[in-house]
Parts: structure tokens; C-alpha cells; sequence
């Protein structure tokens, strides 16, 4: 079974996304902010991060660069609500070492199902 971490410090956004993935045959953890998922992530070795990019404190693509260094295997998809910074978010997403998957909140769960598959497909 895939592994999925989800983070986002909306608890009732991180844990409707741990459900849809969960229904969907993923094994899901949930983290609510950066440091914790960056804990969460060394110890339960996800396939795939699923991470809000604004968040209090360390944002998600801090998060997103500490994974990628630590858990080369891992895919990354981020999440951002803010319509207005998507193009920055997409532009540091380019820099990466690997593709990055983003797409805006609120997105339909088929949607984001067929995301995630695609970037676990590249594993």
C-alpha cells in the first residue's frame, strides 16, 4: 500500500484529506504543521507529501526542500489556497530536483486522487 503524509495546520482540511485518500486505499498520517510532518516523515517514510504550502511558522516549501534532500523517494504534492501567490509557487516548484505536483484548494477529490497517482507513477 502507497504511504501518504498530509499536512496542513487546517485540522479540518488535513483530516477530510487523510479520509479521501484513506477510502481511496492509501495508508494516511496526518501532521498540522512543518516540524511535526518533518518528524512524522523520517519515522512512517511516505510515498507521497501532500502539503499546504501557508502555514504558521515554517511554510510548506521549506518543508518540501527538507524532504526532498531527506526522503529522495518521496513525491510532493502541494496544496495552496492563494490564488495570488500560485505563480511563485510554481516557480520555486521548478527549482526542485524533481517534479512537483501543485494544485489549488479547494480542489475535487477525484482531482487530486488522479494527481497523486500520476507523480507516484514516476517513482
Amino acid at each position: 500500500m502507497q504511504r501518504v503524509l498530509i499536512v496542513d495546520d487546517d485540522r479540518l482540511v488535513a483530516d477530510t484529506l487523510t479520509l479521501i485518500f484513506e477510502r481511496n486505499g492509501f495508508v494516511a498520517k496526518t501532521a498540522y504543521s512543518a516540524d511535526e510532518a518533518l518528524e512524522s516523515s523520517r519515522e512512517f517514510a511516505p510515498n507521497l507529501l501532500l502539503c499546504d504550502v501557508t502555514m504558521p511558522g515554517r511554510d510548506g516549501l521549506s518543508l518540501v526542500e527538507d524532504v526532498t534532500r531527506e526522503l529522495p523517494a518521496c513525491r510532493i504534492l502541494v496544496l495552496t489556497g492563494f490564488y495570488s501567490n500560485l505563480k511563485s509557487v510554481r516557480d520555486q516548484a521548478r527549482k526542485l530536483s524533481r517534479p512537483l505536483g501543485v494544485l489549488t484548494k479547494p480542489c475535487q477529490p477525484s482531482e487530486l486522487l488522479r494527481e497523486a497517482a500520476a507523480l507516484l507513477a514516476t517513482a
